[in-house]
C-alpha cells in the first residue's frame, strides 16, 4: 500500500531490504508489502506534531485536526490506480487506468497540439487600437452596414467564446479520460478565456455600451438561436451526474462534441471571421481584424483538435457510429450551416465590403462540406466552391509578420496544420 510516510524514512531503515541476499530477494519480491500505520510513522515525522510552547493556539488546532484525520480512505483510492499505465490502457473515453499518469502517450497528436497552443500565445494588450478608435469615433469614418458588422460580431463572440469554455470546463474536461488530451482541453480553456478578453478589450477600447454587446445573444435573434443551438448540446453532460459508460450516454457525449467542435468553432464563428477580416483587409478597424486574425488561428487549431477526438471515439467505439448517429451529426452540421446562413443575411442586407449574403451561403456551404467529409460523412453541397481564396492566405501560420502591419510581432508557427 502506499503510504507517504516513507518518504521521510531515514536512509538506514532502507538499508537491510537493500542488502537483501539474492537467495531470499526472489521470494521477497513476491511477497505482499509491509502494510504501514499511524504506528509505524518514523519518531522523527511524529515528534515534528507535537505542540510545543512556541505554537499558536492556531497551530495547535491544526497538528490536532492532523491527529484525528483518516488517512486510509484517501491512500485506499491511490491504491486502486498504484499500477503503472500502459499506452494499451489509455482510451479516450471510459477508460479506467489512472488519468495523472501523463505518459506514455498513446495520442502523440494532442501533446504536439498542446505544444502548439503554447507557441500561439499571444495577449490582447498587445494589439494597438488607435486607429480603430479613432475611426470609429469618427461619424464619417464607417457606413452603417460597416458599424452593424463589427457590433453585431462582438456580439455574438464575446458570448460564443464563453459557452466554448463553460461546455469544456463544466463537461468535456471530466468526461474525456485521456490525460494528454485533458492537457490540451486545459489550454483551449484558457485560450477562451483570452478570446473573451479581446472581445471586452474592443469593446471597452471602442467606447461601445457593454450592456448591448454583451446582452446581443439575449436580444438579436439571428445572435439568440445560435446560441439557443449550442447550449441545448451541453445541457446534459454538464450534469455532475451525468456519465459516460452506455450507449446512449456515449452517443450524448459524441453529439456535444460535433455541436460544439464542428458547429460552433466550425461553421458558427466563419461568417463573422471573414467579415471582419475583410474590413481590415480594406484599412478599416484594423485592431480589431488582428485581434480575430489571431483568435482564427486559435479556433482553427481547436477545430482540428475535436476532429481528431472525434475520428478517435469512432475508432475504439466503431457500435457508436451507426446510421442513425451518421444522420443526427449531418442533421447538426446542416443546421448550423443554415443558422449562419440567416446570421449573415442578418448582418449584411445589403452588399458590403466586397461581399454579400449570397457569396457567403456559398462559403458556409462550402465549409459545410468540409466539416461533413472531416469526419467521415458525405458532402451535401456538391460542387460548392470557396468564394473568399483570401482567407486560406490570411490563416497562413507560416506568415510571420503582422498581416496588418499595425505592429510588428512573431509567433512561433503551430506546425503543420490543415485550414479551410
Amino acid at each position: 500500500m502506499l503510504s507517504w510516510d516513507e518518504l521521510d524514512t531515514p536512509e538506514t531503515s532502507a538499508a537491510p531490504h537493500l542488502g537483501m541476499s539474492s537467495s531470499t530477494s526472489t521470494k521477497a519480491d513476491h511477497a505482499e508489502p509491509a502494510v504501514e500505520t499511524a504506528e509505524s510513522t518514523p519518531a522523527n515525522v511524529a515528534d515534528a506534531r507535537q505542540v510545543s510552547d512556541d505554537d499558536s493556539a492556531a497551530i495547535a488546532r491544526a497538528k490536532a485536526a492532523l491527529d484525528a484525520l483518516d488517512v486510509q480512505e484517501g491512500l485506499d483510492e491511490l491504491e486502486g490506480s498504484a499500477a503503472r499505465v500502459s499506452v494499451d490502457t489509455k482510451r479516450m473515453i471510459n477508460c479506467r487506468a489512472d488519468l495523472n499518469q501523463l505518459v506514455p502517450f498513446k495520442y502523440d497528436w494532442a501533446w504536439q497540439k498542446y505544444l502548439d497552443g503554447c507557441s500561439n500565445h499571444w495577449m490582447p494588450q498587445e494589439v494597438n487600437m488607435t486607429a480603430d478608435i479613432a475611426l470609429w469615433k469618427n461619424p464619417e469614418g464607417l457606413t452603417d452596414d460597416e458599424r452593424r458588422i463589427v457590433k453585431r460580431n462582438l456580439g455574438f463572440f464575446s458570448t460564443a467564446d464563453s459557452l466554448v469554455a463553460n461546455n469544456l470546463v463544466l463537461a468535456v474536461y471530466r468526461l474525456i479520460t485521456n490525460p494528454e488530451c485533458r492537457q490540451y482541453i486545459l489550454r483551449q480553456a484558457f485560450e477562451e478565456a483570452i478570446h473573451t478578453h479581446a472581445y471586452q478589450y474592443c469593446i471597452e477600447s471602442l467606447g461601445m455600451d457593454e450592456g448591448e454587446i454583451f446582452n446581443m445573444y439575449h436580444e438579436i435573434p439571428s445572435v439568440a438561436k445560435k446560441a439557443a443551438w449550442g447550449l441545448k448540446y451541453t445541457r446534459s453532460i454538464s450534469d455532475p451526474t451525468f456519465n459516460t459508460g452506455t450507449v446512449e450516454t456515449d452517443k450524448e457525449l459524441l453529439r456535444n462534441l460535433i455541436a460544439y467542435y464542428c458547429v460552433l468553432e466550425g461553421v458558427f464563428f466563419y461568417c463573422g471571421f471573414t467579415q471582419i477580416l475583410s474590413m481590415g483587409r480594406r484599412n478599416k478597424m484594423t485592431g480589431v481584424a488582428e485581434q480575430f486574425q489571431y483568435i482564427l488561428r486559435d479556433e482553427s487549431m481547436h477545430l482540428n483538435f475535436g476532429i481528431d477526438v472525434i475520428n478517435q471515439i469512432k475508432i475504439e467505439n466503431p457500435h457508436l457510429w451507426d446510421a442513425s448517429m451518421k444522420d443526427e451529426a449531418t442533421q447538426m452540421i446542416l443546421q448550423g450551416t443554415q443558422l449562419e446562413i440567416e446570421y449573415a443575411r442578418d448582418t449584411m442586407p445589403r452588399g458590403v465590403l466586397g461581399m454579400n449574403a449570397a457569396m457567403m451561403e456559398d462559403y458556409l456551404k462550402f465549409i459545410a462540406n468540409r466539416r461533413l467529409t472531416q469526419i467521415g460523412l458525405k458532402e451535401e453541397y456538391p460542387g460548392t466552391v470557396n468564394p473568399f481564396p483570401w482567407m486560406s492566405e490570411i490563416m497562413d501560420l507560416k506568415k510571420e509578420k503582422n498581416f496588418f502591419e499595425t505592429r510588428v510581432i512573431e509567433y512561433q508557427t503551430g506546425g503543420a496544420l490543415s485550414w479551410d
